[in-house]
């Protein structure tokens, strides 16, 4: 298993590549939401391998990217300590200028290293973000249905017939394959207490609802968002007003999907994002 050590954390991380003789490609970096992983990513930078050198990484915590046991590093879970990962990765990699694509928590993270680090990215796809208001109700009831939901991942639950999908139901319109639906579950059982509560706190809360404004108003580097018609976990609506934020943001709605477009819908998705990217496809004959 490919591991490569980012401030005190192995991490995991898998290149997806299509060789092509005498070609230097760009690199296209994938990062993931929260309680998931890079795999889920896969298929997305397989159909893109042929114009970009694809990196996936599971970010700190999540995935295969364990914390390491005994005396860790003091770790912290903000959104912008992820971006100061995705930083020292970029530098162990030594990776001057990338092109980044994210997804919910993990968009979040991208966000605010754009602005920390908008000389190294070229472009960037915002997958499932927005910005919010804050709520201290709702909020209150969020982190400590977060807390439970957190506490109890026993491992048998992936053996459950059926808990795949009903783990799911609330992320899609469209259904997933089971092997998807499962891997999903697999992952958010796996994935470290401490990260994932950690998370919860740090990407909904009253100064997020703040600074992620400020952030996406920002925003100086091309960037496409793209929202799904029936996402509930973060609607379109905040993403439109994110996005209408900052005249370097542009703004897709795919229809008929919900948290995961990129899955539900994979050709829209891609075509949305190659005539962001200004790719275009030979036609096959």
């Amino acid at each position: 298993m490919p591991l490569i050590q980012v401030r005190g954390v192995e991490h995991y991380y898998e290149w997806i590549r299509s060789p092509e003789a005498g070609k230097t490609k760009p690199v296209m970096i994938f990062l993931h939401g929260w309680a998931g992983s890079g795999r889920y990513w896969e298929s997305t930078g397989f159909a893109l391998a042929d114009e970009f050198d694809c990196l996936l990484y599971d970010m700190r915590g999540f995935g295969r990217s364990r914390l390491p046991l005994g005396e860790a590093p003091t770790l912290k879970y903000q959104m912008e300590e992820y971006a100061d990962d995705l930083a020292a990765l970029l530098d162990t990699f030594k990776l001057d200028r990338v092109y980044l694509n994210a997804h919910s928590m993990g968009a979040s993270v991208a966000t605010l290293f754009l602005n920390r680090y908008p000389e190294r990215v070229e472009r960037a796809i915002l997958t499932c973000s927005g910005i919010f208001e804050y709520d201290e109700k709702a909020f209150a009831a969020f982190h400590k249905f977060g807390g439970y939901v957190v506490k109890f991942r026993p491992p048998w639950l992936s053996k459950i017939p059926f808990a795949d999908k009903l783990f799911m139901k609330r992320f899609l319109h469209r259904p997933l394959p089971s092997a998807i639906s499962k891997a999903f579950l697999e992952d958010f059982i796996i994935a470290d207490y401490e990260a994932a509560l950690g998370t919860i706190f740090t990407s909904v809360s009253k100064e997020a609802s703040e600074v992620m404004p400020q952030e996406f108003a920002k925003l100086s580097v091309p960037t496409l968002l793209v929202a799904g018609e029936h996402d509930i976990i973060i609607p379109a609506e905040m993403g439109r007003q994110a996005a209408a934020l900052s005249e370097k943001v542009e703004y897709v709605v795919i229809p008929d999907t919900a948290h995961f477009p990129m899955l539900e819908d994979a050709e829209t998705y891609l075509q949305k994002v190659r005539e962001f990217l200004g790719i275009k496809r030979e036609a096959v004959v």
